[in-house]
């Protein structure tokens, strides 16, 4: 059974990586001949979600959607599990993902980040994460999201974690919305923790036949009190988190009787 598990997650990740590369590199090709790094960006962020909806098909992910996606700008929060987080939200929404630095060094999937509005962020360093706010800030004026993950971390505790509150000031201050969404995985072993490693995650993840995820799009929240907008934002995602692993619990009782 180990040994089908890690066929499977190996074929996947093999097909991911020339499906990614065929379409990237016909991205990069094609940008030679458009002069407008405005064009270049966009294409960029469509093509992303052109890759993202055939990359979950291909993953074999079962995704159950709640609430209505939004199509307002705003700030996009959410709590954190894993990489895929991202990748599960921005299959309907065109927004700039704010990322850690270190997924910049990735072999192909940075390069598809840098093309792709994916604003990267170093957030020991407090001149990358004030240059990180000023991108944020620009991109939110000219009337598109920003998708956060203000948790900082990801982890398997079954609400969230303290907020960094950055985002939020800066939502304040732009009077734009809070758009909080709700994600999580049926199997705490998706979460990607501690040491784990891209490879070993991948495969525990994505060598299952099915790797089944819940998300809901809540109502935004709006204010221009920072404290405020984390303490709505918190209760409405750990609510949904609450209902996520209630809902999967009685399937799995109702299963054995």
């Amino acid at each position: 059974m180990k040994i089908v598990k890690y066929l499977l997650g190996i074929t996947r990740l093999l097909l991911f990586a020339i499906m990614t590369s065929s379409i990237f590199g016909w991205l990069l090709f094609t940008n030679i001949f458009i002069s407008s790094d405005e064009k270049k960006l966009k294409r960029g962020i469509l093509y992303r979600r052109f890759i993202i909806r055939n990359l979950i098909v291909l993953l074999g992910s079962k995704i159950t959607s709640y609430g209505k996606i939004p199509t307002q700008s705003g700030l996009i929060i959410s709590n954190h599990r894993t990489y895929f987080d991202s990748i599960v939200i921005l299959q309907h929404i065109l927004a700039y993902p704010i990322a850690k630095i270190e997924l910049a060094s990735w072999p192909l999937v940075g390069n598809v980040c840098k093309t792709t509005g994916v604003i990267f962020v170093k957030r020991e360093e407090k001149s990358s994460r004030k240059n990180s706010i000023q991108k944020a800030q620009s991109i939110l004026k000219n009337g598109f999201s920003i998708l956060n993950t203000p948790e900082g971390t990801t982890h398997i505790e079954p609400r969230t974690i303290a907020f960094k509150p950055g985002a939020f000031k800066l939502a304040a201050q732009l009077n734009v919305p809070v758009i909080p969404i709700a994600i999580d995985y049926k199997y705490l072993s998706d979460a990607w923790i501690g040491d784990d490693t891209f490879l070993p995650h991948f495969i525990r993840c994505f060598g299952k036949w099915r790797t089944e995820i819940k998300i809901s799009y809540l109502p935004p929240i709006y204010g221009n009190n920072p404290e405020e907008l984390i303490k709505k934002s918190k209760e409405s995602i750990d609510n949904e988190l609450i209902r996520f692993r209630k809902d999967w619990d009685l399937k799995n009782k109702a299963a054995k009787n």
